[in-house]
């Protein structure tokens, strides 16, 4: 028989008998060839708990603390903690090595002096308030109507933050010395380590007046305001903000920030009055 007809034909012998046997002549297919995978051994991607430290002037606490639980709602994995001081306290303490993410000033100066010192990140720098001084009374006391009642004999304790450290005694000395008060009233100065310690004294009775930011006045019921000062006798009141250079969650703090200019944040500083900028 011919050598090629004998191949052809034992092909078709093998061919008929793989037929009844069930063989195939192709590969699996992808679908036959991976098993399905349970969706109980994909694994799930953690979200990392994150804390984050803001270090912010005191006259910002109950705004920021409001904020703080709206923020902790829309991310369950951040922790913010809030430290209050006077600005020029919270710069040293960032100088000195304290573990900050963000910083919050009532002024630039504080800021300024972090940004010489390449202590923040400069691009995320940005002024977020404003903010307006107001002259303050016990409130069941009328000892003083106006700045220009400062200099009466009756009125020997007046209430304002260390100008060294505090921005709100800053300008409350810039607002005397452009008055022409400042040589006479400074001996009767009750200086104190921030502004709320000055609504404080105030509200004791341990101060006859004080000078304090609109907002602080408007967190009491013990004071009254007797004069909203002018803006003109002060530099610009304005808080900046900034993440700084050693902090270790820039990307969640710069996020931070950025909900501190949202709709929902500014609705917050209105609210206890703020102006955003």
């Amino acid at each position: 028989m011919n050598p090629k007809k004998v191949i052809t034909f034992l092909s078709l012998i093998v061919i008929t008998l793989c037929a009844i046997a069930g063989c195939s002549f192709f590969s699996p297919t992808i679908e036959q060839t991976i098993k399905p995978i349970a969706s109980s051994s994909i694994p799930t991607v953690k979200q990392e708990n994150i804390q984050l430290t803001v270090s912010a002037a005191a006259s910002l606490k109950d705004a920021l603390g409001e904020i703080s639980l709206v923020y902790s709602k829309a991310k369950s994995n951040v922790a913010l903690r809030n430290n209050f001081g006077s600005s020029g306290d919270l710069q040293q303490q960032i100088i000195n090595g304290a573990p900050v993410d963000v910083f919050i000033s009532a002024a630039a100066k504080q800021m300024d002096e972090l940004q010489k010192k390449d202590l923040i990140v400069a691009d995320t720098r940005r002024d977020l308030l404003s903010n307006r001084l107001v002259l303050i009374v016990p409130a069941d006391k009328d000892d003083a109507r106006e700045l220009k009642d400062l200099t009466s004999a009756s009125i020997t304790r007046i209430a304002i933050g260390d100008p060294r450290s505090v921005p709100a005694g800053q300008y409350a000395e810039q607002v005397l010395t452009k008055l022409e008060l400042l040589q006479d009233v400074r001996s009767k100065f009750v200086l104190v380590n921030n502004v709320r310690q000055v609504l404080q004294f105030v509200e004791s009775g341990n101060a006859q007046v004080g000078i304090v930011y609109a907002t602080d006045a408007k967190t009491s019921t013990k004071v009254k305001v007797v004069q909203v000062i002018d803006a003109k006798l002060h530099k610009p009141i304005v808080y900046p903000i900034a993440v700084l250079q050693k902090s270790i969650n820039q990307t969640t703090a710069k996020s931070y920030l950025e909900f501190l200019s949202s709709e929902p944040a500014k609705t917050i500083f209105e609210k206890h009055g703020f102006s955003p900028l």
